[in-house]
């Protein structure tokens, strides 16, 4: 049966579509009053048919939109369809409320306009999640304009599609001049390659990305950035967009470069100090006493090394293999008889530095002069690591000798089992043990490994549990 042939709806059938229709279905007469009012129409308005029927239109429209419901009327009093369109009406209790309305015209037999029809959606709760995306976007706005840093977004291939005001502000440039790679325009050219090798790398595996690098501001001039991107992940791990920022550091550069001049002229004033006092110690003992002398001289000469080490850093710390190998330097061709075998990347505080540094020294000075490297064939081994247990995280050095005479312990404590054992603990709160076996003389170094670290993170920045 095709629609020609089909019956016609009943009313009861038509009255029925109507009343259990979702949106509200009101209809009105060409002076606006009201005729029909469906069961949609109380639960999205509040008023139920008795209330509404027979009245005039006009409590449902607020005061600003009254003009816009004299519009509609004309409209349909000339036959107009006036589609769906997006306003406010008013509840029982005068609330606002967010519709979508479509008015049609209600011809009689004669095809002649005699009312409306209004189809009204309810649009509350759209309203209210088109609410919240506004305010997120807001503030997304009032965060990426107002932040002290160039910020970027780029798509999952590194194509970059957005910049906060700030960059334009400092690159002088637009979106259709940056976007995508346009951004190597305003890198250095000794720079540019290196940085877009880089982040290419990162666009290709998906790992988040830093580098420093000047960009040129609209002025001409260059300023350095440090710049670092993250990338967004879809909940199935997909990576759909990258999240960039560039920080300003020239003048935290300039500072540092400052303080580097101003630690170097320091760190050479001290090393003359030191030169002093050595020249001072030799004339003072005018060779009279060549051991105490030569004792003391190299022992000042262990800060100097200890000094170089720490300089290098600025005296944020030192590394522990740069303090060993410092310390065995004044060994000349005998240094080869030293076997280094300690784990990299422990960076210990200036104060822990130097107390080892003393330490190694005078295992190094000892040995040379009665120990394994007094004699060709000897050697030691220097091994250090980090081991776990019940008190945490420890630091182990052992200096272990071979090959050379046999060791006779000292009857007395002199300076350099001061060193060797209160500096332990005092400094690091560890403890040590020298052990005068008969093929070499062992030395063992256990000190709490958290008391000891600068920063409490080792040499690549990684945090170490205490």
């Amino acid at each position: 049966m095709d629609a020609s042939t089909r019956p016609p709806l009943s009313a009861a059938h038509l009255s029925a579509i109507v009343e259990n229709s979702s949106d509200a279905i009101i209809s009105i007469d060409l002076d606006g009053r009201i005729e029909s009012w469906n069961a949609a129409a109380q639960r999205i308005y509040g008023w139920s048919a008795d209330e509404m029927v027979g009245r005039n239109v006009w409590p449902l429209i607020p005061e600003d939109r009254r003009d816009e419901e004299a519009a509609i009327l004309e409209r349909v009093r000339n036959g107009d369809l006036v589609s769906r369109f997006e306003t406010l009406r008013l509840g029982k209790g005068g609330m606002e409320i967010p519709v979508s309305v479509t008015v049609s015209p209600i011809r009689n037999a004669d095809g002649l306009v005699i009312g409306a029809s209004k189809i009204a959606s309810d649009l509350r709760e759209q309203y209210d999640l088109r609410q919240e995306l506004l305010q997120s976007q807001r503030h997304f706005a009032a965060l990426a304009q107002n932040i002290p840093q160039l910020a970027w977004m780029a798509d999952s291939k590194g194509w970059i599609f957005w910049y906060n005001q700030r960059w334009y502000d400092y690159t002088g440039t637009t979106l259709e001049q940056t976007q995508g790679w346009g951004w190597r325009d305003v890198h250095h050219p000794d720079h540019v390659d290196r940085v877009a090798q880089k982040v290419q790398h990162s666009w290709d595996t998906g790992e988040p990305w830093e580098d420093t690098f000047p960009l040129r501001g609209k002025d001409g001039n260059y300023r350095w950035f440090l710049s670092r991107a993250q990338p967004m992940r879809d909940k199935d791990g997909k990576l759909v967009l990258w999240c960039g920022t560039n920080t300003d550091i020239t003048e935290e550069r300039e500072a540092n470069e400052r303080i580097r001049m101003l630690m170097r002229e320091v760190n050479h004033r001290a090393r003359n100090m030191l030169s002093t006092i050595q020249a001072i110690v030799h004339r003072s003992t005018k060779s009279a006493n060549p051991e105490l002398e030569a004792s003391i001289i190299n022992r000042i000469g262990a800060l100097s090394a200890n000094l170089d080490v720490l300089s290098e850093s600025s005296w944020a710390g030192a590394d522990v293999t740069a303090v060993v190998r410092s310390q065995i330097e004044h060994l000349a061709e005998k240094k080869a008889q030293v076997t280094i075998k300690g784990k990299d990347g422990i960076v210990f505080k200036p104060a822990v530095a130097e107390a080892l540094g003393l330490a190694i020294h005078e295992l190094a000075t000892n040995a040379e002069k009665h120990g394994s490297l007094s004699v060709a064939g000897g050697g030691v081994i220097v091994d250090w690591r980090t081991e776990s247990g019940d008190d945490g995280d420890m630091f182990v050095l052992d200096w272990t000798e071979h090959g050379g005479p046999e060791v006779v312990p000292s009857d007395h404590e002199g300076f350099g089992s001061i060193i060797l054992n209160r500096y332990p603990r005092m400094v690091m709160q560890g403890m040590s043990k020298v052990d005068f076996a008969r093929d070499g003389l062992r030395y063992t170094l256990r000190a709490p490994l958290a008391r000891m670290l600068a920063n409490g993170l080792d040499i690549a920045g990684n945090p170490v549990s205490a």
